[in-house]
C-alpha cells in the first residue's frame, strides 16, 4: 500500500483527501477506495466497522425514523444465535450463526434487494462446544468479505473460507487451540493476501496470519505480556478473565508504514503486518479484557482499556516506534465503555457507557463537550451515515443524534429483540440485525 503523506496516487480525485500533509491517516481508508473501487458506503460494507473500520459511511438518504412497519423493506428471520454483524459486497448479505448450545456453527447469506436466504451452510459440528456465557453467542466474530470470497471465523472451534458465488468452502482450520473461556468475540482482518485474526482465551494469546488463499500459517507471534493473574508459586488467581480479550485488530498507517494495532488483554500492541514481529505495546496494569476495535482518526490512536479500570487513551504515534508511553496525548476515565468501540468525526469522538450515557469529547485535548443520558444498554458500536450519529441498544433502539458540540437527540426508533450486532450501511440502505432477524431499513 502507497504511504499516505505527500503523495498521489492514479485516483487522486479519490484520495486528495488524505493526502494533505498529515503525519497520521487510517490506511483502510484509501484501501477501501483504491482497491474496493468504490467510495465508502456505496456497494460494501467488507468487514466489521466497515471499509475504515471507523464505522464512518458517505450514505445518504437515510430514513430518519423507522419502525416494524415504517421504512423497512423487508425483514427475514435468522435461525439460531448469533452476534456477528452483517457484511455486504454486491448483492450479497453474509453473517454467521450457531445453535445456542453451540454444536452446530453456520454462515448465512441474504440477498440484499429482496431478503431471500441465498445460502444457508453448516459449516462445522462441534461435538464438545467450549463454555460460552449467555450474554455471548457462539457465533459472534463478524466475517469479512472480497470479491468471489467470505471468511467465517467461530474462534479456535473453526474458520472458513468460502466462495460467494457457488457457497463451496475452499479452505477451513481447526486446529487453533485457545480456550475463549466466556466465548469469542475477534473479529477477522483481510489484509493485502492475508487473514489476521486474534486469539486471546484463557490459556494461548497469540496474533495469526494465514494466507488467504490457502488458509496456510504465514506467521504466528505470541503475547508475552505479564498479565499478573498467577500466584507465586505459578497457579491462577481466580479465573482467566485477565488473559481474555474479544478485540479485533486493525491495520494503521503511520508515516507511510502500515501498522497492525492488536488490543489484547492488560496491553495494546503494534506488529509489522508482514512478518508478525512485535514493534511496540502499551501495557494496561489496571484493566483487561479489551472488547473494542481501536480507531484511528485525526493523527491519533484511541482505545478503550476493557474492564477494570477502564479508561479512554488516546495515542499519537511518531515512526519508527508506534507504541510508548511518551506518545499517550491523554487519558479519560469518565464515561467510558467497556464493549464497544467509539466514533470519531470532525475532531470530536463519540461512545457510550454499557449503561447508555452517550458522551462526546474532543479529540486533541479528551476534555468533555457533553453527555446525555440514551435509554437501553450497549454492546454494538455506533456509526455515522448521512450527517448523523446513530446507537443501537440491546433493547433495540436506535437513537440517533445530532453530530457536533450539543447533545440532541433526533429520534428514537424501536425495533423487537434488540442488537448485539453492529449494523452496516450501504448505499441508502441500513442493514440491522437484531437477535433474531435482519433487517433492511431505508426510505
Amino acid at each position: 500500500m502507497p504511504a499516505l503523506p505527500g503523495r498521489r496516487t492514479q485516483r487522486a480525485h479519490l484520495a486528495q483527501v488524505m493526502l494533505m500533509p498529515m503525519k497520521y491517516t487510517c490506511c483502510f481508508l484509501l484501501a477501501a477506495m483504491l482497491a474496493f473501487g468504490t467510495a465508502l458506503g456505496s456497494d460494501t460494507w467488507p468487514q466489521f466497522r466497515g471499509p475504515t473500520f471507523n464505522g464512518i459511511s458517505d450514505a445518504k438518504n437515510l430514513p430518519l425514523t423507522w419502525d416494524e412497519t415504517h421504512n423497512v423493506k423487508w425483514k427475514t428471520e435468522i435461525h439460531g444465535k448469533g452476534w456477528s454483524s452483517p457484511v455486504v459486497w454486491g448483492n450479497q448479505v453474509w453473517m454467521t450463526t450457531a445453535t445456542p448450545d453451540g454444536h452446530e456453527l453456520y454462515a448465512v447469506c441474504v440477498d440484499k434487494d429482496s431478503g431471500r436466504i441465498v445460502y444457508d451452510l453448516k459449516l462445522f459440528d462441534i461435538a464438545h462446544p467450549q463454555y460460552c456465557i449467555p450474554f455471548n453467542s457462539y457465533a459472534s466474530p463478524t466475517p469479512c468479505i472480497e470479491e468471489g470470497r467470505v471468511y467465517v471465523t467461530f474462534g479456535s472451534p473453526g474458520t472458513a473460507c468460502l466462495d460467494t458465488h457457488t457457497g463451496k468452502v475452499l479452505w477451513t482450520r481447526t486446529d487453533f487451540v485457545c480456550n475463549h473461556y466466556r466465548g469469542a468475540g475477534s473479529s477477522p482482518l483481510l489484509y493485502k493476501n492475508m487473514l489476521i485474526m486474534n486469539f486471546d482465551g484463557s490459556d494461548h494469546q497469540f496474533v495469526v496470519a494465514l494466507d488467504k488463499q490457502t488458509g496456510k500459517t504465514l506467521w504466528r507471534t505470541e503475547r508475552d505480556v505479564d498479565y499478573a493473574d498467577l500466584k507465586p508459586d505459578g497457579t491462577p488467581i481466580g479465573d482467566g478473565d485477565f488473559r481474555k480479550a474479544f478485540s479485533t485488530p486493525r491495520i494503521c498507517n503511520v508515516e507511510g508504514q502500515d501498522r497492525l494495532i492488536s488490543l489484547g488483554s492488560k496491553a495494546i500492541y503494534a506488529y509489522d503486518p508482514f512478518t508478525g514481529r512485535e514493534l511496540g505495546r502499551l501495557e494496561i496494569k489496571t484493566s483487561f479484557s479489551g472488547s473494542d476495535t481501536p480507531v484511528c482518526a485525526d493523527h491519533m490512536i484511541f482505545y478503550g482499556t476493557g474492564h477494570g479500570g477502564t479508561e479512554l487513551v488516546a495515542v499519537r504515534p511518531e515512526e519508527p516506534d508506534v507504541l510508548r508511553p511518551s506518545y499517550i496525548i491523554w487519558r479519560s476515565h469518565k464515561h467510558v465503555p467497556t464493549r464497544s468501540s467509539v466514533l470519531v468525526v470532525a475532531g470530536l469522538l463519540y461512545m457510550t457507557t454499557d449503561a447508555g450515557i452517550a458522551t462526546c469529547v474532543d479529540t486533541k485535548t479528551g476534555k468533555e463537550v457533553w453527555h446525555g443520558r440514551i435509554d437501553g444498554d450497549y454492546s454494538a458500536s455506533p456509526i455515522y451515515a448521512d450527517g448523523r450519529v446513530y446507537f443501537f441498544s440491546e433493547q433495540g433502539v436506535t437513537t440517533v443524534l445530532k453530530p457536533g458540540r450539543e447533545f440532541k437527540i433526533l429520534a428514537q426508533n424501536p425495533l423487537p429483540d434488540g442488537f448485539m450486532a453492529t449494523p452496516a450501511v450501504v448505499g441508502d440502505a441500513m442493514f440491522l440485525r437484531t437477535r433474531t432477524h435482519l433487517y433492511r431499513v431505508g426510505n
